[in-house]
Parts: C-alpha cells; sequence; structure tokens
C-alpha cells in the first residue's frame, strides 16, 4: 500500500463522520431535540474536517445564516487540504 493512502483515507473517514454530524445536528434541530454546539461543530471543521464540515452545510442546508460558518468553514476546508497535500507530497487528489 502507498504510504500516502493511509493519511488520506484517514482525512476522508473523519470528514465523512463531521458531514454526519452536521446532518444529525440538522435533525435534531428539526426535531427541536438537543443541538450539537456550534463550538463544537466548528471545532471539528477546524481538526481537518472543513470539507466534510463544508459538503455537510451545504447538503443539510444548515449553519449556512451564520457568519462564523460562512466564513470559517470554508477556510478551514482549504486549509486542511492544502496541508495533507503538503504532509503527503502529493499533487493531485
Amino acid at each position: 500500500m502507498n504510504p500516502t493512502a493511509i493519511p488520506w483515507f484517514l482525512y476522508a473517514v473523519w470528514n465523512a463522520t463531521v458531514f454526519a454530524l452536521y446532518g444529525a445536528d440538522k435533525k435534531k434541530a428539526a426535531k427541536g431535540e438537543w443541538r450539537i454546539s456550534e463550538k463544537t461543530l466548528l471545532l471539528a471543521a477546524f481538526c481537518f474536517g472543513g470539507t466534510g464540515a463544508f459538503l455537510g452545510m451545504l447538503a443539510f442546508r444548515h449553519k449556512t445564516k451564520h457568519t462564523a460558518f460562512t466564513v470559517l468553514v470554508p477556510l478551514f476546508a482549504f486549509a486542511g487540504l492544502g496541508v495533507m497535500i503538503w504532509l503527503t507530497g502529493r499533487t493531485s487528489i
């Protein structure tokens, strides 16, 4: 196995988890149930989950009216991808 495949696999799994986290929070919001804090959602995005968070925002139409999310989540997504590319030395994803 290519040694750079493992970090990308972990990155994909983490971003799928963050995507599901955003979906779960949207579902809880619709039902009026206990919510996942905005701090937790942003922290998950910051910790290399920006791509999953961004896709979750788009897919679930969640947190799209919050300035902190519309600015920070795309920034975290691009930064996370940039760091992953730099760490693994890959020029293509």
